[in-house]
């Protein structure tokens, strides 16, 4: 596995910014065996003032999302400088085991599957504590 990357090496591969930027740092990735990062979901998020404010829940179309970015970083340290455009394409057999709530750390777990290029297939799963609590299929359009 290779090095993790920081917020500001993240920043350098994908173009979300904070309050839409879902990965916190990656902690390993190599070509063979895919990419982890984690999301730290803090009581703070703007998301959770308005869902579920009495028992926040982080909304499982943001996991997706996040689980989209990790792919998107790992296409960028994959392929390098080759495309300079991300563009999710498609979402499928996307699963919700269980809810995130405040002071969980997401654990965003990516392999890439499939290309034919410029489409690119990836499966991932969001883990905390060790439960899957999502996972999905997931292609992207790089460019």
């Amino acid at each position: 596995m290779e090095k993790s990357l920081n917020i500001n090496q993240i920043k350098d591969c994908i173009p979300h910014r904070y309050p839409f930027l879902l990965v916190d740092r990656v902690i390993e990735w190599s070509k063979e065996e895919g990419i982890v990062a984690v999301k730290a979901v803090s009581n703070t998020e703007p998301i959770l003032q308005g869902h579920f404010p009495d028992d926040p829940i982080f909304p499982g179309v943001l996991v997706i999302e996040g689980l989209a970015q990790t792919a998107a970083i790992y296409g960028r340290l994959l392929f390098e400088d080759k495309f300079s455009t991300c563009y999710l394409t498609e979402v499928s057999n996307a699963r919700f085991r269980k809810p995130v709530r405040p002071g969980d750390l997401l654990r965003y777990e990516i392999k890439l599957t499939k290309s034919r290029a410029p489409f690119y297939w990836f499966e991932g799963q969001a883990v905390v504590n060790g439960e899957v609590v999502a996972s999905g299929t997931l292609s992207a359009l790089l460019k």
